[in-house]
């Protein structure tokens, strides 16, 4: 007959292994969907600078500099018509571009501008926050809640649901002008 302590160290070893596959199997997911999240951000980002390349242009020598050097677009930005990250978020009206709002505020309404695009339905903010490669902690959820609202309270976003979030009727991607 087997000891008691014998047959707790079969259990214990079994225990450990099947911990240590699955850390294993865990650490290979996670190695898959960083490499998955950077292939996507690469995906973005060359959407973003085709946008601004093929975005009409309004005869502005620093916005053309701009699309041919990468390292001068934040700098062309803040000489641009496009307002600092901290600044209000003026009501919208037909024809009032997008590179009026901050960044966060454009990144938003591109996160949501896709979402329509892709016939997915509004968007939440926790979602909002795992596609911008947040943690989604009650305090970055907040802070995108708190910037959607204020989209929403200025017009360019409405909320059909509490929480969910989509562009209102008229307001177009950021290359149609609006």
């Amino acid at each position: 007959m087997p000891s008691v302590v014998g047959l707790l160290e079969e259990q214990e070893l079994a225990a450990r292994r099947r911990v240590d596959g699955l850390r294993e199997e865990a650490d290979r997911i996670q190695a898959e969907l960083a490499a998955a999240e950077q292939e996507w951000r690469e995906w973005a980002i060359a959407r973003r600078r085709v946008d601004t390349v093929l975005a009409p242009d309004d005869g502005n020598a620093a916005a053309s500099e701009a699309a041919s050097d990468p390292r001068g677009a934040d700098a062309s930005s803040a000489r641009g018509d496009a307002v600092k990250p901290k600044s209000q978020v003026p009501m919208w009206r037909e024809g009032l571009a997008w590179s009026v709002l901050s960044a966060d505020c454009q990144r938003i309404l591109t996160a949501v501008a896709d979402r329509v695009r892709l016939h997915q339905g509004p968007l939440t903010c926790q979602e909002m926050a795992a596609g911008f490669g947040m943690d989604v902690v009650p305090a970055r959820v907040e802070a995108l809640r708190s910037k959607a609202k204020r989209l929403v309270a200025r017009g360019w976003l409405a909320e059909p649901a509490p929480g969910r979030f989509t562009l209102v009727q008229g307001v177009a991607g950021p290359a149609d002008g609006s």
